[in-house]
């Protein structure tokens, strides 16, 4: 199956769930959705440039408070106050980004949870925008444009929620395999290199954080309206290592894979969590599984089947697999041309 044919058929296989599940399972896939935007956010960094950041809940909950702001203090429509949440979320992270890539690897990593738990301290003493430990409570679904109130009931949020994961990740699908995208896996294989062939690396550095900023902040924008409440949780270090979990499980620098690991996660957590008040135990086991014996995630396994099923091309040879498991994927050859 084509890549573009295979994007329809998920897209419109999760449009006709809601007409499939019940309601509870509705609720918990639009969660799995929205997670899965912050954690595909997250591999455009460390999939693809190999910026591994301790802080990116800083992104999901910058979007939580300004969209939860916006929609309890202003009449604008849901849809708007949500993008305009995610820009802001994009421009905070230009100035984050500008310190953080004045250093490399752990040094680099340690300053996003620097700077995540900053804002986290802010958010915890800053009532009056913030609501302090108590959050923002009562958030509402604004109507649309126009009146419209398609958005405001849990199958229209979902709706939303699933069309602009969509666009998300076919603009991230763009982005990647764009020159830009090239230069960012130059950096991601070999720096130095990339540096002496006249780019400048940590522009694009910069460039990178900031979109993954937007889109995490995009996922928390979408959130708060979804759970009706923001609080200071959703900046803390916590979420940070768990979005980096959903995207090692599902499989960094593929896109797809970081979504499947969010669905994943949340999944697994809700089965476990039935069962006992320890389910974190349990899952890190799982994960230390997927770390030793399943390095390329749930993604990389499942292309890696699909690719030794399908027939290679009359006249083809073994390089036209390699380039279609090299397409998006962590072990792409960089190029910088």
């Amino acid at each position: 199956m084509k890549p573009w044919h295979a994007f329809l058929a998920i897209v419109v296989l999760m449009a006709a769930a809601p007409f499939g599940l019940p309601v509870y399972a509705v609720t918990l896939l639009t969660e799995c959705l929205i997670m899965g935007l912050f954690a595909m956010s997250l591999d455009l960094m460390v999939g693809y440039t190999r910026l591994y950041s301790f802080g990116h809940a800083a992104a999901y909950g910058l979007g939580a408070y300004a969209a939860g702001n916006l929609l309890l203090h202003t009449h604008m429509p849901m849809v708007f106050a949500v993008l305009l949440a995610a820009l802001f979320s994009g421009i905070v992270a230009i100035g984050i980004a500008w310190v953080c890539t004045i250093a490399t690897g752990v040094s680099f990593s340690m300053l996003t949870l620097a700077f995540a738990q900053l804002l986290y301290a802010i958010a915890f003493k800053w009532t009056a925008v913030t609501g302090a430990s108590d959050g923002l409570a009562g958030i509402p679904r604004t109507p649309g444009p126009f009146g419209m109130t398609v958005f405001q009931d849990r199958t229209g949020f979902y709706y939303l929620v699933l069309a602009l994961l969509a666009a998300s990740y076919l603009f991230c699908r763009t982005v990647v395999h764009a020159p830009f995208g090239a230069v960012l896996r130059g950096i991601r294989e070999n720096e130095p290199k990339t540096r002496s062939l006249g780019y400048n690396t940590r522009g694009y550095k910069i460039a990178v954080v900031a979109i993954a900023y937007a889109l995490g902040g995009l996922a928390g924008a979408l959130y708060a309206p979804f759970a009706g409440f923001t609080n200071t949780e959703l900046l803390f270090w916590l979420l940070s290592g768990q979005v980096l979990i959903m995207v090692i499980i599902g499989g960094a620098g593929t896109l797809v894979g970081p979504i499947l690991g969010a669905i994943f996660f949340l999944v697994v957590q809700q089965e476990l969590s039935n069962y006992t008040d320890s389910w974190a135990l349990f899952f890190g086991l799982i994960f230390v599984a997927f770390v030793l014996w399943i390095p390329q995630g749930i993604w990389g396994v499942a292309s890696g089947w699909a690719h030794r099923r399908s027939p290679l091309p009359v006249g083809g040879s073994g390089n036209e697999a390699d380039r279609r498991q090299g397409e998006g994927g962590t072990h792409a050859p960089a190029t910088t041309r």
